[in-house]
């Protein structure tokens, strides 16, 4: 499928390279670029069944621009498993949670680009982009990691929601009917997520943002308020994690 844009005004411009093909026995994962003035943030770029083509559709984008950063929101393999691969061959620092920089060289890191892998605190950080653009790294922790972190871009107006609103199996780029999609996302939200108290405590924070589109790392992305707002709440309200799985807590039977 060709690349999506979300947003371009000229001199910024964010960019879903949606579902490059990792094979139909892996995870469907989107991977999304993030342009101010030339400088370029790679988000959740993958494993290695994708690296080369995410690799070469980024370079094509950015042009004559650079990539500056590559944003990992938490430690799974459909994100970070390439990370040896984009260090070696781009200028780029990659920053993950401060809980995950020694989990990290397992996927096979070079020790020689071991300062290029920078920690995230737990209260998240602000990238410099661009010369005079922001991006915010905010916590989301327990969403479903442990150390996890989504990016909100207020340029666009986008929120980049990492496994928080990921969908399976919908065969669409964005979502139309909000009750046609839950059947493709409830399910997983009640298994990944950890808890309704760690869901409102995220849909408090983020009903303080001005946010257009919501994008997940997998599945198709919410846009417009309403469809923003229906999601969000819908996080607040949804038991999940620790909520259902403690009744299942019993010894097997044979």
């Amino acid at each position: 499928m060709p690349n999506i844009i979300l947003y371009d005004d000229g001199i910024h411009k964010n960019v879903l390279l949606e579902d490059v093909d990792a094979g139909g026995f892996a995870v469907q994962a989107n991977q999304h670029l993030i342009i101010h003035h030339g400088e370029g943030m790679m988000l959740d770029p993958g494993g290695h069944k994708v690296y080369s083509r995410v690799l070469s559709e980024t370079l094509s984008v950015l042009g004559r621009g650079s990539l500056r950063y590559l944003f990992l929101s938490h430690q799974d393999p459909d994100i970070v498993a390439a990370v040896n691969g984009w260090l070696m061959t781009t200028d780029a620092t990659a920053y993950i949670s401060a809980l995950w920089t020694r989990f990290v060289p397992h996927f096979g890191l070079d020790h020689m680009l071991a300062d290029r892998l920078v920690p995230i605190p737990d209260e998240g950080m602000v990238f410099e982009i661009g010369g005079d653009g922001q991006l915010f790294a905010l916590p989301a922790h327990f969403l479903h990691s442990e150390g996890n972190f989504q990016i909100y871009d207020p340029i666009a107006k986008i929120l980049y929601s990492g496994d928080l609103g990921a969908s399976i199996g919908a065969g669409y780029a964005q979502v139309r009917s909000f009750e046609s999609h839950l059947q493709f996302m409830t399910g997983f939200h009640q298994r990944y997520m950890t808890a309704n108290s760690v869901m409102r405590a995220w849909a408090n924070m983020v009903r303080s943002l001005d946010i257009e589109i919501i994008a997940p790392q997998h599945g198709a992305f919410f846009a417009g308020k309403e469809m923003v707002n229906q999601f969000i709440d819908w996080c607040a309200d949804l038991r999940c994690g620790i909520d259902l799985i403690i009744p299942q807590f019993k010894l097997p039977t044979v």
